[in-house]
């Protein structure tokens, strides 16, 4: 973990009340989990929903499970996490250089709106899908871009090519088992509220959501 993060821990150890109580600790660690969350969301420039996950698995996991789409679309190099929360999704081909068959994408497209789930690096190969590309003949045909970016830096142009994004911390030197998945606002774009995510249940730790949102306030990307 970066120096940030780590100090980010050592402090939250303060914050041991549940983020939910009313009490004046409660109050304490519910305004450094928020606080968090706008950092994280400050840092890819998203103006709509951020959901606190234990990972970009968890937060393809809720993406794809939980959708109203009508169809489900991944790439066949996509993490085990997104083919498992897929379930029989219809699989868009790759070329040999592992960069999305653009020309399939658009057939299968052509069959109707759906939810497109496209890891932007890979994490074995390194290849990097060409996003703006695939943004614009998913939302074109009407349909929803989820992008796992677990791999990649913080990034605002995620803001206007995604309508839902999937965050690992441990990716950018903050703790493991911290995520977040991102929710674009219906408004953003014309078709976006039709995905459907739901919001994720249970309790939060508010002392390692300070780490991962540190984490993503130190991102290279950002320059700081």
């Amino acid at each position: 973990m970066t120096a940030a993060a780590r100090a980010a821990v050592a402090k939250g150890f303060d914050l041991w009340a549940n983020p939910s109580s009313p009490h004046r600790e409660g109050r304490a660690a519910r305004a450094a989990l928020e606080e968090a969350r706008r950092a994280i969301a400050a840092a890819h420039g998203w103006r709509g929903e951020t959901i606190l996950t234990s990972g970009a698995s968890e937060s393809l996991g809720i993406a794809l499970g939980r959708t109203t789409a009508p169809r489900r679309l991944m790439t066949a190099v996509e993490h085990d996490a997104a083919l498992r929360a897929g379930g029989d999704a219809g699989v868009v081909p790759v070329d040999s250089d592992g960069l999305v068959d653009l020309a399939a994408l658009e057939a299968m497209l052509a069959a109707g709106p759906a939810l497109v789930c496209v890891q932007w690096a890979n994490s074995e190969t390194g290849v990097r899908q060409p996003l703006a590309a695939i943004a614009e003949r998913v939302h074109a045909a009407g349909g929803w871009l989820l992008v796992d970016a677990a791999q990649m830096p913080a990034s605002v142009e995620l803001a206007d090519l995604a309508d839902m994004v999937a965050l690992s911390a441990h990716k950018r030197g903050g703790p493991p088992g911290r995520g977040a998945g991102a929710r674009l606002p219906a408004g953003h774009r014309e078709s976006a509220g039709g995905a459907g995510l739901c919001r994720r249940a249970g309790r939060a730790g508010a002392g390692s959501w300070r780490a991962a949102g540190e984490a993503g306030r130190c991102d290279p990307a950002l320059g700081r």
